[in-house]
């Protein structure tokens, strides 16, 4: 990702010393934010903005990119991050299935990410994968480079939700587009429900366990170029926790606990979007925009979070919760170090692949995270359907890339000498 620590390029030495200057006013930010959000909304949402701060050190300390794994993959054959993200998934089925299976934890009601399989779904897939490969970055990658403090993506933040408001005013037509003709306003398909817990945690499993050994095979028929590993100073096991870097399996790891944590805490799994469609809802009437024209606005849930706090919906909170923790993972690290100057290229593929990302999760009812990561540890269909569709996508983005001067393109390989 764009300014973060990308598969693409070999993994920094980090200094392994903090930067205290960005360290203190970040344990400052969680630390005040979560007493602020305890006064003005409840104590569960504290603790959902200290569990996206959480989140966010984890996807910094990492560089737990989405983009950024399923581009060299697709430019050059590395399948390191896709086979993470197989383990990311597959403990979190273990995880997430029996607990929607018993439907409740400790009184608490739990629901999936469970999505109608529909047209909009791969649609919308498919551009939010043209546009995490031109912005560098996904939904969650944009929150955690962001509070890391890369500039770029600020401008991707910012068009994610000008994407995001047009993909909800036009969510209700995307409702009226079927498979075939004649065909209802399709629902989700949850292997859960259809099948019963044994039958599709084996099923997801063994998917998973194909989707890692497929990346093999590519591996070895493509023999791609190894990511050097830059030398760096010798770092205790304490020291790699606090400071970072992490491998990427205590990523994938990280991310499936703390979304199952997520799940029986807020009562759904981890999910971005809808957070960036809140804020360009409330900054859109903030500029005396009547959004109570559009019917999403309207809706039940959208209705009740526009005319609340962004500190009291779920998803907004843990948003700004990963913004300040990966506030804190930088200033651990020593790397919070934002760039001024940025080629008008480099802002223009920024800012139109935040469009496509905001527009796409909307209509494909959710993102990377929110569709790919929680909906398919769900047990629900229109995760893989995303998957296949945003992987799609990801091979334009690819391809696109060189037309805004961005590097980790498809590698062009020599031609044969002739004898």
């Amino acid at each position: 990702m764009s300014q973060s620590v990308s598969l693409s390029a070999p993994r920094p030495a980090w200094t392994q010393r903090p930067d205290w200057r960005v360290t203190l006013p970040a344990l400052v930010l969680l630390a005040g934010g979560a007493l602020y959000i305890a006064g003005s909304e409840s104590q569960r949402m504290a603790g959902l903005y200290l569990l996206g701060g959480a989140l966010g050190l984890v996807l910094y300390h990492a560089a737990f990119g989405f983009a950024s794994a399923w581009r060299v993959f697709i430019a050059e054959g590395r399948g390191e991050g896709l086979r993470a993200q197989m383990v990311m998934l597959a403990l979190a089925s273990v995880l997430f299935l029996p607990l929607l299976a018993e439907g409740s934890f400790f009184g608490q009601g739990l629901v999936g990410s469970v999505a109608p399989f529909a047209p909009s779904v791969a649609v919308g897939a498919a551009l939010f994968g043209v546009g995490m490969q031109l912005a560098g970055g996904c939904a969650s990658g944009t929150l955690y480079t962001v509070g890391g403090g890369s500039t770029k993506m600020v401008f991707t933040l910012l068009f994610f939700m000008v994407g995001s408001f047009l993909g909800a005013a036009h969510l209700p037509w995307w409702f009226t587009v079927a498979w075939w003709p004649g065909e209802a306003r399709p629902g989700g398909f949850s292997l859960l429900q259809e099948w019963g817990l044994f039958p599709a945690l084996a099923v997801q499993l063994a998917v998973f366990a194909a989707i890692a050994g497929a990346t093999l095979v590519i591996e070895r028929r493509r023999r791609p170029a190894a990511a050097a590993a830059a030398a760096g100073p010798a770092a205790s096991l304490a020291q790699r926790l606090v400071s970072g870097p992490w491998p990427l399996i205590w990523g994938a790891v990280g991310l499936a606990l703390l979304n199952a944590v997520t799940l029986v805490s807020a009562g759904h799994p981890w999910n971005i979007s809808f957070g960036y469609t809140l804020w360009s809802g409330k900054l859109a009437a903030a500029l005396g925009i009547d959004v109570g024209a559009f019917d999403f606005w309207t809706w039940r849930y959208p209705a009740r979070a526009l005319a609340g706090s962004v500190f009291a919906e779920t998803t907004s909170v843990m948003n700004f919760g990963v913004l300040a923790g990966a506030f804190l993972a930088a200033g651990l690290a020593g790397r919070f170090n934002p760039a001024w100057r940025l080629p008008w290229r480099h802002v223009l593929a920024a800012a139109l692949g935040g469009i496509l990302m905001g527009y796409g999760a909307r209509i494909a009812f959710g993102c990377n995270v929110g569709a790919f990561f929680s909906g398919i540890a769900s047990g629900s269909l229109h995760g893989w359907l995303w998957f296949l569709a945003a992987l799609a996508g990801s091979y334009l983005g690819t391809a696109l890339r060189p037309l805004f001067g961005l590097t980790g393109g498809f590698v062009r390989r020599p031609a044969p000498q002739a004898a």
